[in-house]
């Protein structure tokens, strides 16, 4: 494990080095990427990914996954523009509340589905997945929360703040990965995860519950699927039915698996999963100033999932190897 664990210290350095590259490559063919209008840019574009990517890593560190979670996003963001829509008067950070409680609700659903019936996580959240997205259509009648209803005070929270000009948005991203750190390091629940992960069958003879484990789990990716819709308000000023969160879960696994955690469940820390998401956010302010159509990305985050695979292949049979000569030694 120990070995394992210095291994994935130097995948989050090999991370940084990869980030640096790339961006010095795109730079000499595209100087105007190496500004700081560009920086901004990039920070701008991984809020939402990084927020519904530390619920994320949790999920598959627990050895699950879910894949509802865009449809959570959508589907939360459409519930707070409609109130706001029909309830101009009341006060916009009720959005949050909104948001983040019925985002917990819907991760709970998917986490009792999976305990209560035994059923696999990945055949859950694509049933949710469909699930959410036609409850967001139904209550919404497929209609369009303009810009002109979401609150400008919750706008701003994308566009600026006293400390710099930095937007909030920002701010919330980097702390809410601070506190995935704390959880996942400091706290028992936490560590318990990574026991859960690391050996599903040996955990209850730990004394691990594993229906409280995977029910927490699930409820932390749901609420920050929740925050990450309220604040899709706020970045881009409109829901939309049926775009808003689409193919969000791709870029949040692509972002998980680049970062260092674990397919296969018990390995990842928040940092690596920060640099994931960086990187993502640098291929994507990259790929309009290179020409290259939007749409790649969804290709380029598939082609990244299946390398962060072979990767995670290789490196367990590296530690297995390792825990074999030690043995033998």
């Amino acid at each position: 494990m120990k070995s394992l664990g210095t291994t994935f210290l130097r995948r989050e350095a090999g991370i940084v080095v990869m980030i640096v590259l790339f961006c010095l490559v795109v730079g000499a063919v595209k100087p105007q990427f190496l500004t700081l209008n560009s920086l901004r840019i990039i920070f701008l574009l991984v809020p939402l990914i990084m927020i519904g990517a530390m619920g994320q890593m949790l999920v598959i560190v627990a050895r699950h996954v879910d894949l509802s979670i865009g449809s959570i996003l959508g589907l939360t963001a459409m519930a707070s523009g409609m109130m706001f829509r029909f309830h101009p008067e009341i006060w916009w950070q009720l959005g949050f509340a909104l948001s983040i409680g019925s985002g917990a609700l819907l991760g709970l659903f998917n986490g009792l589905l999976i305990t209560l019936f035994r059923l696999p996580a990945i055949i859950v959240t694509l049933g949710t997945l469909n699930l959410y997205r036609g409850i967001t259509f139904i209550m919404s009648d497929a209609k369009q929360i303009d810009r002109q209803y979401v609150p400008t005070a919750l706008k701003e929270m994308s566009q600026d703040s006293p400390i710099f000009g930095i937007p909030w948005i920002i701010f919330m991203s980097f702390g809410i990965a601070t506190l995935t750190y704390w959880f996942s390091m400091h706290t028992r629940i936490g560590r318990e995860v990574f026991a859960l992960g690391s050996n599903p069958t040996a955990a209850p003879l730990r004394g691990i519950n594993v229906s409280k484990v995977t029910l927490t789990v699930f409820t932390i990716s749901g609420a920050l699927s929740g925050l990450a819709g309220i604040m899709y308000a706020s970045r881009w000023g409109f829901v939309n039915p049926s775009n808003t969160g689409n193919g969000f879960e791709f870029q949040v696994i692509a972002a998980v698996v680049i970062g260092g955690v674990s397919i296969n469940g018990g390995l990842g820390t928040a940092l690596g999963t920060v640099l994931g998401v960086l990187l993502l956010g640098c291929v994507a302010a990259a790929l309009p100033l290179l020409g290259i159509p939007g749409t790649t990305q969804n290709a380029i985050y598939g082609a990244v999932i299946l390398v962060a695979l072979l990767i995670d292949r290789l490196v367990r049979k590296q530690g297995q190897r390792q825990n074999v000569a030690r043995a033998a030694a």
